[in-house]
């Protein structure tokens, strides 16, 4: 995979350019979900420049790593890693993020580049991503595939009848990457449906589990090596916060769906050093 590096400082660095970039999209289009895509900057930083057998030159080849955004209503984030990994310009996709005939959706959809499956309504990742690795085993192919959840999205019937399934079948090629940022759409996830305890939930159905900081690169890194060699499915539950970077939005259910103004935007980039 081109671009890989197991460097936390450059990884940071990046992170903290897709953040600048996130709020840029969603503060141009006046609309989007920075909150959640800026509490996975992290995990889709480590996964696109450490982890996925995954490129621009390969979105097409049969044994590459797949990626599901099942929360696709954070697509800021992926489009900002896509962009940084070179499969469209970053001023496209700051001048045309949900604008009418744009290539670049609120939520992800598959027409984009790099976007394996469209997502809009919650709950579906899991059971689509289970169904890719199932294929995978039956087919006889080395492909991995993760898929990324929200928190309050857990609170979806169809993920649990999910980790039903895939822990029935053994699906140790499936890795399930929960961002518990602790917020939803309507307020915090435990003042709208109680989830936890997840861990011992999810290891009920016969899954590996571990709980990182969302936020480490290392913790990240550790928790992607484990999952390479599972015997099981494999959840990583990262801790993270919704807003990560700009104080004023950290932890602050209303940045779910909103964009900045221009004077917020204008105090989150100087906090960003951008």
């Amino acid at each position: 995979m081109k671009h890989k590096t197991e460097n936390a400082e450059e990884l940071k660095e990046l992170a903290r350019q897709i953040r600048i970039l996130i709020l840029k999209m969603t503060s141009k289009a006046g609309s989007g979900h920075p909150g959640g895509s800026m509490s996975a900057t992290e995990l889709l930083t480590a996964l696109y420049f450490n982890t996925l057998n995954l490129d621009s030159d390969n979105l097409k080849d049969e044994n590459r790593d797949r990626f599901l955004l099942s929360k696709g209503h954070c697509s800021p984030g992926l489009y900002a890693v896509l962009s940084k990994r070179g499969l469209f310009p970053e001023e496209e996709l700051i001048n045309s993020f949900r604008q009418t005939n744009s290539r670049f959706s609120g939520h992800v959809h598959r027409t984009t580049p790099g976007i394996e499956m469209s997502f809009g309504s919650l709950g579906q990742g899991l059971a689509i991503g289970s169904g890719m690795a199932l294929s995978a085993k039956l087919d006889n192919k080395s492909f991995k595939t993760f898929v990324m959840l929200g928190d309050g999205e857990m609170q979806e019937g169809m993920i649990w009848e999910s980790f039903m399934f895939a822990g029935f079948k053994k699906l140790n090629n499936l890795i399930a990457i929960i961002d518990r940022n602790k917020c939803q759409n309507d307020g915090y996830v435990a003042e709208t449906l109680e989830i936890d305890p997840l861990d011992e939930k999810i290891k009920s159905f016969n899954w590996n589990v571990i709980e990182i900081d969302g936020h480490n690169f290392e913790e990240i890194f550790e928790a992607f090596e484990q999952a390479s060699n599972s015997d099981k499915p494999f959840a990583i539950i990262a801790n993270t916060i919704k807003g990560k970077g700009v104080s004023f939005m950290e932890n602050d259910p209303q940045w779910h769906g909103k964009a900045l103004d221009e004077e917020q935007l204008k105090k989150a980039l100087k906090e960003l050093g951008g």
